[in-house]
């Protein structure tokens, strides 16, 4: 076999084998493609179900809440209709211990000694019977909401380092019930006293719902309804109820730090308003002083006593007009 004969063998030999190389190649490529297609199809169908889940969770999870809000609306809808609290219910939001019976016997009690004192002292028939009146009703009610009011701002000035216990508490694995526990321990009055009713309420079987809204009714203040809407809804919907209460108590915070800066924006205001609703009396007491009989028939004769009447009365519109100027809710 010559020289020529092998080259041509060769050249032929490496044709068929680039050819078969070539139909083997694209037969991979054809093959891998088509697995790529499949991994894609199945990566597909398989976000297309995820995706569909999540919309499902996401449209239920919204339901829900939804739903929540709707009902916490028409709790508070109710409430707003009970305007006029009970006796008993302003004893308890006050944090008195004595029952109704033994406020009106104080009430009567009190009444007997200022109308007694208006009687020692001779004081006119109307002035003993006003005297009266206001130790029967006026000044022990009065206590009442004072103490009332007290405790609600000890409460609020308080209730943001409790949320913030509770949000180191659930970031440290502990369940929520047992934070409100080490609150009911630890935390200062009257917090303290209203979250150890509360866990007593979930201990003998109350749920969370009806705690929360007895807790509502004892402290009706902003920032506890805030703090049992974001528990509801954290309850029945679920997420990070650690962020919701440190976002809470932010808002919390930042609410206090504007009605300070609201109280010392007003302070002038109110310092004007003292100061003329004190000036009648002052300088009734001067000219008292100066001339004690220019006054008398005021108190002496019948016209006196209604100039005095439509003074009293026109002095208490304009108190209470520049109360409510003054007045700005945060």
């Amino acid at each position: 076999m010559d020289q020529q004969t092998l080259i041509i063998g060769a050249l032929i030999l490496l044709v068929v084998g680039a050819v078969l190389f070539l139909v083997l190649s694209s037969g991979q490529k054809e093959k891998a493609q088509k697995r790529v297609a499949n991994m894609r199809g199945t990566s597909a169908r398989g976000r297309g179900a995820k995706g569909a889940k999540d919309d499902a969770n996401n449209k239920d999870r919204r339901k829900k809440l939804s739903e929540s809000l709707q009902k916490i609306d028409d709790q508070n809808k109710q409430n707003k209709k009970k305007n006029r609290l009970t006796l008993e219910q302003m004893i308890e939001q006050s944090g008195m211990e004595f029952s109704v019976q033994k406020f009106y016997l104080i009430s009567v009690v009190t009444a007997f000694a200022l109308g007694g004192l208006g009687f020692v002292t001779g004081q006119k028939l109307w002035v003993t019977g006003l005297m009266f009146f206001v130790g029967g009703i006026g000044l022990p009610r009065w206590f009442i909401n004072s103490a009332r009011k007290r405790r609600q701002k000890k409460f609020m000035n308080e209730f943001s380092n409790a949320i913030d216990v509770i949000v180191r508490g659930v970031k440290s694995g502990l369940p929520v019930n047992e934070c409100l526990k080490i609150i009911s321990r630890e935390a200062p009055a009257p917090v303290n006293e209203e979250f150890f009713t509360l866990t007593e309420g979930l201990r003998v079987g109350l749920s969370l719902e009806q705690g929360l809204e007895r807790l509502c009714e004892r402290m009706p203040v902003q920032e506890a309804n805030f703090f049992s809407i974001v528990l509801l809804i954290q309850q029945k919907t679920g997420g990070n109820l650690a962020e919701a209460l440190g976002n809470l108590s932010t808002v919390l915070r930042s609410r206090k730090a504007m009605e300070g800066k609201v109280k010392a924006l007003s302070s002038e205001a109110k310092a004007s308003a003292m100061i003329i609703g004190a000036l009648p009396f002052l300088v009734a007491g001067a000219v008292h002083l100066s001339s004690p009989e220019y006054l008398q028939p005021l108190f002496n004769t019948k016209n006196g006593n209604f100039i005095l009447l439509g003074a009293g009365i026109w002095m208490g519109m304009g108190i209470m007009v520049m109360r409510k100027m003054i007045a700005i809710k945060v």
